[in-house]
């Protein structure tokens, strides 16, 4: 796969605020295919100067909720990676 098939977008929380900033932390939103080798591979592929210790990766599952009063909202599934760096950061909003 390539790497934009495998990393979707990072999330950005105040609990991942926190994680970047001191436990060197970042969250991501990835494939559902996707192993932690691959994920591990496509962050250092996409930020060479970064090394990962290591990936947990968290399947994320379907909620409903309700708008107005009988619609039912379902909000998707997905797979959650939290990367653990050993040396480096990334810039999430490098481009912004």
């Amino acid at each position: 796969m390539h790497w934009r098939e495998i990393i979707r977008r990072p999330i950005v929380t105040e609990k991942s605020n926190y994680q970047s900033s001191f436990l060197d932390q970042y969250s991501f939103v990835v494939s559902a295919k996707a192993n932690k080798m691959q994920i591990a591979n496509a962050i250092e592929l996409v930020w060479p100067d970064v090394k990962v210790a290591k990936v947990r990766v968290a399947n994320m599952p379907a909620k409903k909720s309700r708008r107005l009063r009988r619609t039912i909202v379902r909000k998707r599934a997905y797979k959650k990676a939290i990367v653990t760096l050993e040396e480096g950061t990334i810039d999430v909003f490098e481009g912004v």
